[in-house]
Formats: C-alpha cells, sequence, structure tokens
C-alpha cells in the first residue's frame, strides 16, 4: 500500500509539473510576436563538423507548378529534383508560379555575417538578359523531427515592398488530362490564363503528376512582378537582389544567388530573428507566359551552398 501511494503521489506530481510547463509554453506562445520571435532565435543548432558538406544533402519535396518540361525525365520530375543533393551541375525546373522544392544540408545554416546561401540556378546575361526569380524561405526545425513541418519565413529581397508585389497570391491550375495541352489557371486577383503548350514539347502533360490531387493544384505565396520586355530580342529583367535564377554582377561573378536569414520575415511582414535554419525553400515568383517560342517563367535550381563552409 505504501509503495502505490508514492507512486501515486509521484505520478499527480509530474502530472500537475506538466500541466504547469504546457500551461506556461501556451502562455508563452500567446505572448507577442516579438516573444515568438525570441522562441525561435533560441532553437537547438544542428553544428557542422568536419565532415560536413556545403552542397544540399536532403531533397524533402518537389513540386512543380504546370509547365513545359514538368513530367520529363530531364528537367521536370522527381528524380532530377533528387540529381540536386551534393550538386551544382544538376538542374531542374519549377514550372509556373508557385511550383517549387523543398532541400536542406547536413546541418543547420547558421545565420553569420553577411549572406548565409547561395543557390543556383541557369540565369543569362548582362547583353541578353533572362533571369526567371525565385522567391527564397527558410524554416527550423522547431519540433526537431527531421522534416520540414515547422512555420516558414520568406526572406525578403529587394521587391518585397514594391508595389507591383502582391502577397497572398494564389493561383489554381486545372489538369487538361491530355498531352501537350494549355493548362488554363485562376488566381485570386480575380485573373485568368493558361501556361502555354508549345511545339517543343508534346508528349508530355504539363500539369504536375506528383500533385496529389489531379484534377487541379493551388499554390500561394508572394508574386513579383512581371518584368518581361519585348525590343530587338525578347528579356525577362532581373530584380536587384534576394531571388535565385536571377542575373546580377553578384551571379556574373559567383555563380549563385546569394540570400541572407537576417531577411527573415513572417506572414505579417515582421522581421523574424533566426540564429540557423535547417530548411530551404524556393518557389517561381513571377506569372508569366513569355509566348509559344519559351513558354512560362520558371525558376529553375541547380543546388545550393551553405556559405559559412
Amino acid at each position: 500500500m505504501k509503495n502505490f501511494y508514492w507512486q501515486a503521489l509521484t505520478l499527480a506530481t509530474l502530472l500537475f509539473s506538466a500541466s504547469c510547463r504546457k500551461d506556461a509554453l501556451t502562455d508563452e506562445w500567446k505572448t507577442s510576436e516579438v516573444s515568438r520571435t525570441a522562441l525561435v532565435s533560441h532553437v537547438t543548432v544542428r553544428p557542422a563538423t568536419l565532415t560536413s558538406s556545403p552542397l544540399i544533402s536532403t531533397v524533402y519535396t518537389y513540386m512543380p507548378a504546370p509547365g513545359q518540361f514538368i513530367n520529363e525525365s530531364g528537367l521536370g520530375s522527381v528524380t532530377a529534383a533528387q540529381a540536386l543533393v551534393g550538386s551544382t551541375t544538376n538542374m531542374v525546373s519549377l514550372g509556373n508560379y508557385g511550383g517549387y522544392i523543398v532541400f536542406g544540408f547536413d546541418h543547420s545554416v547558421v545565420n553569420g555575417a553577411g549572406a548565409d546561401i547561395g543557390i543556383y540556378g541557369n540565369p543569362s546575361g548582362p547583353t541578353y538578359q533572362w533571369s526567371e526569380p525565385g522567391i527564397v524561405m527558410v524554416s527550423q526545425d522547431l519540433n526537431a523531427n527531421g522534416i520540414p513541418d515547422d512555420p516558414w519565413y520568406e526572406l525578403a529581397g529587394s521587391e518585397y515592398s514594391a508595389s507591383g508585389t502582391v502577397k497572398n497570391y494564389s493561383v489554381t491550375y486545372y489538369n487538361p488530362h491530355a498531352a501537350g495541352t494549355n493548362v488554363n489557371w485562376k488566381d485570386n486577383q480575380g485573373n485568368s490564363g493558361y501556361v502555354q503548350a508549345n511545339a517543343w514539347h508534346t508528349a508530355n502533360n504539363y500539369y504536375p503528376a506528383m500533385a496529389p490531387n489531379q484534377d487541379s493544384v493551388t499554390f500561394t505565396g508572394t508574386k513579383l512582378v512581371n518584368t518581361l520586355t519585348s525590343g530587338g530580342i525578347l528579356t525577362n529583367l532581373a530584380f536587384a537582389w534576394g531571388y535565385s535564377d536571377s542575373y546580377s554582377g553578384e551571379y556574373a561573378t559567383l555563380g549563385y544567388n546569394t540570400v541572407d536569414i537576417a531577411n527573415a520575415v513572417n506572414a505579417s511582414g515582421q522581421a523574424v530573428t533566426l540564429n540557423a535554419i535547417d530548411f530551404v525553400k524556393v518557389y517561381t515568383g513571377q506569372n508569366c507566359n513569355a509566348g509559344a517560342m519559351l513558354g512560362e517563367i520558371s525558376t529553375e535550381v541547380r543546388g545550393a551552398r551553405d556559405l559559412h563552409l
């Protein structure tokens, strides 16, 4: 009986203690955004070691939007996305607006001095300017489960507060269930259009076969203003800084675009302090049709690098 009493008392104490901790944590998360910012800045960091690689170690998700390369083995397949691991020469297409890839490293990327991550793409310039800007987001492994199911934060680039930038933009694509056919879309701004099929990609359905719903798929995020210009040569102009697959003097010198974790913002646009990140998401930031010759504006990714290793 005595043992039973002490077991019951110990159990009650543990339950009370757990309840107190739960209530304290709940109260803490109910406080201001400043308090939540303080919490995410003290997440345990997976340190880099002497054997750590500066390149991508894991591709967690590849979910492209419709596009001319999608469902082709060369640029628009899960196999192509997985080939980014440990490489900066293989390439994957993210399709039209919203299509994305999520990847990580074998360690946490620390928010250090200056730029933290370099992302490889395939923009061209300066004479023939062609960029397909991708927006970059980051996340910390708050629950320490090793998968990217935690809050995401956009790394605000040069256009984050520009007048033509649309926040909370959403677009839905509809599966034509046919190869080499336009893919219609509608957005939450009252606009509609299509991802245009062309004569060079006729054997594949442009709608992503990896989408969980094979009738329609929706992407939501920040939409950047279109920079497509016509003239002697059709061009898609780059942005100043903070985006992948965007041509610049930096890209010409380094071969990649750099982003800074210090530019992280939450969904309300408030700055968030992150001591390190574990996951990176890149998605196509423009919804733009470049015509039958070139097709949709589609961010391409060739790899990424931790700039502190």
